[in-house]
């Protein structure tokens, strides 16, 4: 079977992530290229900060839909870091072994590995950043800003971390794929499956312990072996062939049935709404894939004069000058940000 979209059985279904992926496209070639962080709170000359919130929160409030955006920002605001002290609590042997010091990079290593000490990092890595919930409350108090509201949800993350904190799965939408997901390197087979039941062998399989919550910890003793038996290689269940994690990198990134009636209940969210007031909510989308959310939800935006479009970022919270009038921008760590406008 040839991978490609015409080849697929979901042909008919309306493609949120090609259609989106054109805004994003039609922006960078009209907009100006001018940026500004916004004026939305222009009038707020002392305490911009509080008007910026105070406007959003208003906007939440009363706009007929909105729709999120989120990025790689999100989950580290809520503590999913890749680095640092949370990566040596559960990586230090490899990282006393190989010498690399953050899961990304780590990730690259162990390719050249054999397979049964890949598999166990990436047993650990799938297990940590997806089957866990994250350290800091900002996936629930997001969904408690929009609970009652009609919204959706466009990301990048491939966490599954606003299905853990309860948000509605028929309104997200993860173009990027989910860790919590295999596919066979095999292009021909078009298909995923959970890889749940062997994360938790493969983590039993090291010498991880379940505590009183069932949550896998490093035992105390901090004995852990760096590999899994070789018949806990995962396996293609159709072929036999090799896997990998269900994470688009090239053409091979396998869109399944979920993935593309997800893909179309995006394009027919944004149909349905696309003249009403509408808030495009960007929650921590850097620059590594801007066309996916970021410029089509300044597209969209600039084509509906009754919307508005708000980026939260920490460093990164700008706009086009063309709908800075419409546009609020807030500097800063989200957790923080969406817990202070609760308290507005």
């Amino acid at each position: 079977m040839k991978n490609s979209y015409r080849d697929n059985p979901w042909l008919d279904l309306p493609n949120g992530y090609q259609d989106t992926i054109r805004r994003g496209v039609t922006a960078v070639r009209s907009l100006s290229g001018r940026m500004t962080t916004g004026h939305f709170a222009k009038d707020m000359s002392t305490g911009r900060r509080s008007g910026q919130l105070a406007a959003l929160k208003k906007e939440i409030t009363n706009a007929d839909a909105i729709v999120i955006g989120a990025g790689a920002g999100l989950s580290t605001s809520a503590g999913f870091t890749y680095s640092g002290e949370r990566f040596r609590k559960y990586f230090f042997d490899f990282e006393e072994k190989y010498g690399f010091h953050d899961m990304y990079s780590g990730g690259f290593y162990v390719m050249r590995l054999e397979p049964e000490v890949s598999w166990a990092f990436w047993a650990r890595n799938i297990y940590f950043n997806r089957y866990m919930d994250p350290p800091g409350p900002v996936y629930r108090d997001l969904l408690d800003l929009v609970r009652d509201k009609d919204y959706f949800v466009i990301t990048t993350n491939v966490d599954h971390q606003f299905q853990r904190a309860g948000f509605d799965k028929k309104r997200l939408f993860y173009t990027q794929g989910d860790y919590g997901l295999f596919q066979s390197v095999n292009p021909a087979v078009r298909i995923t499956w959970d890889n749940e039941e062997w994360v938790m062998k493969a983590l039993e399989a090291q010498g991880f312990r379940r505590d009183e919550q069932g949550i896998f910890r490093v035992p105390e003793d901090g004995e852990l072996l760096m590999r899994i038996p070789s018949e806990l290689i995962p396996t293609c269940p159709v072929d036999g062939s090799d896997v990998t994690m269900n994470l688009r990198s090239d053409n091979t990134f396998v869109e399944d049935e979920g993935w593309h009636w997800a893909s179309a209940a995006y394009a027919d969210f944004l149909r349905r709404h696309e003249n009403l007031h509408v808030l495009y909510l960007e929650l921590g989308v850097g620059a590594n894939t801007p066309v996916i959310i970021k410029y089509p939800f300044w597209q969209m935006t600039m084509a509906n004069d009754r919307a508005v479009y708000a980026c939260l970022n920490y460093g990164e919270a700008f706009c086009p000058q063309e709908i800075a009038d419409r546009s609020i921008c807030v500097d800063g760590d989200l957790g923080e940000i969406i817990s202070d406008i609760h308290k507005v």
